[in-house]
């Protein structure tokens, strides 16, 4: 896929999971509980929007010609090292990352409360300005 066309698509999918969140983010600051199916939900668009985000990094490194590793860990620290602004902060990365690997692998040990405190907080915003960020090649 053109790199063009990889990043139009990048931008409606976060555009789509991001107005998910921010239902969720305003139900939850007026004190309102989400249903089960709400909740299922917003799990379902952090892992989408992680995961285009994981995407979007890896296809950096693939236009600058440089090696795409497996881990996406190994993505942003990469990213980083090319000194992207959009990669400030490897550590707030490297939770989403997890945060998304515990959606997917570990979902029994997830602590609800916890991403609900997250979603409210509006703290996926971060991986949204990263995925409707422009890329210099």
């Amino acid at each position: 896929m053109r790199l063009d066309l990889y990043l139009a698509e990048t931008r409606t999918l976060a555009a789509r999971q991001k107005s998910v969140l921010d239902v969720a983010a305003n139900k939850l600051k007026t004190g309102d509980r989400l249903s089960e199916l709400e909740q299922n939900g917003v799990l379902h668009a952090l892992q989408l929007l992680i995961e285009n985000a994981i995407g979007k990094a890896k296809h950096i490194l693939k236009a600058h010609s440089l090696p795409v590793p497996v881990s996406a860990y190994d993505a942003f620290r990469d990213l980083a090292a090319m000194s992207r602004p959009a990669i400030s902060d490897l550590e707030q990365w490297y939770g989403v990352i997890g945060l998304r690997n515990r959606i997917v692998h570990d979902y029994l040990n997830l602590d609800m409360q916890h991403v609900l405190r997250l979603v409210s907080n509006n703290a996926h915003m971060f991986i949204y300005d990263f995925l409707v960020a422009d890329i210099e090649i």
